[in-house]
């Protein structure tokens, strides 16, 4: 009986992990891609406007924690002069931003 419970609960977790896949995608297109680009780099009319840092340097991610990047999400970012840089996502749940940010590790080179 454990020998079939096992693929079955394998089976299971690769389809809740596929499901967040799915989903930090689909976050990423709807929340994040309009300034840093589908591919992360920054590239776009508004990340070049906000000088947004480039996702895919491995540099970049280096200077900041999986909890500043949840609680960017979670509360947005502001400058030095309390201007809004990024916009809080206050509908996505705390998994819906653990796979984002997950999502956001991938894009390392």
């Amino acid at each position: 009986m454990k020998s079939t419970l096992r693929p079955i609960v394998f089976v299971a977790f690769l389809a809740t992990a596929a499901a967040y896949a799915a989903d930090a995608a689909a976050n990423w297109t709807q929340h994040c891609a309009k300034c840093h680009g589908d591919d992360g780099q920054g590239a776009t009319k508004m990340g070049k406007k906000l000088k947004i840092r480039d996702l895919t340097d491995s540099a970049v991610q280096a200077k900041f924690t999986d909890e500043e990047a949840a609680k960017a999400m979670k509360v947005g970012v502001t400058d030095e002069n309390g201007k809004t840089r990024m916009k809080a996502i206050p509908e996505l749940s705390d998994a819906e931003i653990t796979a984002l940010i997950a999502h956001v590790r991938s894009l390392k080179k």
